[in-house]
């Protein structure tokens, strides 16, 4: 049987593009022959530097609607080229990571569909489901990006456009859903009543898990951060209510700055430290803070392999996969208590530790940066944690999903 795996926008790394990589993998090693849909034409060569996934060998579907920085409304219009690939492939299954699928579903009455659900969007868009506390204007995840001017006007079309296409009901619509993380699950059944499977991303194959991590008096007093600059990651939080406190404690942030939206959230952070009197270095490691933007998997592994914490600042983070890389180069992680990375990759703290509010976080990281026993432990209980989601085992259980359909 030939397969398809739809997702909007396979040009940029990303946790979407991590699983649907991965998916493609494991409908090959079923003997499903995948074929990968999407709106934008990109190079597959780039899945092998950032992930260790070859997806090269996939056929593609994709055109363009317009400039790649529309990727966010290209969702809407994705069931597109996903239809013809089905068509052109003679699919019987198809794998999802996003909700427009109904014309699909319509046409294709006997295709078996697997959604797989990294946030139910409906508890975003659908005001009748505001008391849940995610609906766009009240969750810090969507509106810190997109509650201002010019983006909220963007955000505006594309739930105009997404409404158009996307399912009212994922457990009617598809096959089986499958979601990342319990606290993302529990989200999704509060919506509409059922459970999803739970299937956590894999950490990627480049990324490899530290045997060995030097210990603590081998490390420098640096907390690290590492996410795409983006104003739902919380930089100009963390620089704002904690750079004052880190005393001679150096905050690396390694961050994705690509797009124009990326660059300026990017320099607007650089412009706070400044202001806020923290000595800031640009490209490089130095300063109190060091900002390193589109950084080598190299360089962020050593840095990683020399620091004591790595801190996430995002609420509602559905998963987290700059968490499971930071895991698994033996650093303890200390994340907001919120969201997939606090339920499923700190296990509510039995691997890492969470905080509420700004003086929180703060004591937890001095306590980390000067308490050798502490970081030890947390340390081995990242690798520990993270030693569970591989590709493999990933791979695993979406097969033996998909088998029960």
């Amino acid at each position: 049987m030939n397969s398809v795996v739809m997702h909007h926008y396979w040009g940029s790394p990303g946790g979407g593009q991590l699983v649907c990589a991965s998916a493609a993998y494991a409908l090959e090693m079923a003997g499903m022959n995948p074929v990968l849909a999407g709106t934008f034409s990109f190079d597959p060569s780039s899945y092998v530097r950032w992930y260790g996934i070859d997806i090269s060998k996939y056929r593609r579907y994709t055109f363009s609607i317009g400039p790649r920085a529309f990727g966010l409304l290209s969702r809407a219009f994705l069931w597109m080229p996903a239809r013809k690939a089905i068509r052109e492939a003679g699919a019987g299954f198809l794998f999802t990571d996003e909700e427009t699928y109904e014309p699909i579903r319509k046409e294709f009455r006997d295709i078996k569909i697997a959604q797989y659900i990294h946030f139910p969007m409906a508890a975003s868009l659908n005001v009748k489901y505001r008391s849940l506390g995610f609906y766009y204007k009240d969750d810090p995840y969507i509106y810190l990006r997109y509650g201002k001017f010019p983006l909220n006007m963007y955000w505006w079309l594309y739930r105009k456009a997404i409404g158009r296409y996307q399912s009212d009901d994922p457990f009617r619509s598809a096959e089986t859903v499958m979601t990342n993380s319990s606290w993302t699950a529990s989200v999704i059944k509060s919506l509409y009543g059922q459970e999803p499977y739970v299937v956590n991303p894999p950490l990627p194959p480049m990324v490899p898990i530290n045997p060995d991590p030097l210990p603590f008096e081998q490390r420098e007093n640096t907390i690290v951060m590492l996410g795409r600059f983006s104003e739902e990651k919380r930089y100009d939080w963390v620089v704002r209510e904690l750079g004052p406190g880190l005393k001679g404690i150096r905050l690396v942030i390694f961050g994705g700055a690509v797009t124009p939206t990326q660059k300026s959230y990017m320099n607007s952070v650089i412009e706070l430290a400044k202001a806020s009197g923290l000595k800031v270095s640009l490209n490089e490691i130095g300063g109190d803070l060091s900002v390193v933007p589109n950084a080598s998997r190299e360089l962020i592994n050593v840095t990683m392999d020399r620091a004591k914490a790595f801190l996430h600042a995002t609420v509602n983070e559905h998963w987290g996969i700059a968490v499971a890389e930071a895991m698994a180069r033996g650093l303890p992680i200390v994340v907001h208590r919120s969201g997939g990375a606090w339920t499923d990759l700190a296990e509510g703290g039995n691997n890492g530790i969470g905080y509420s509010d700004a003086g929180e976080a703060l004591d937890e990281i001095i306590r980390l940066v000067k308490d050798p026993g502490i970081m030890k432990s947390y340390s081995e209980r990242s690798i520990r944690r993270v030693s569970q989601i591989t590709l493999e085992n990933f791979s695993r259980k979406v097969i033996e999903i998909v088998k029960k359909l």
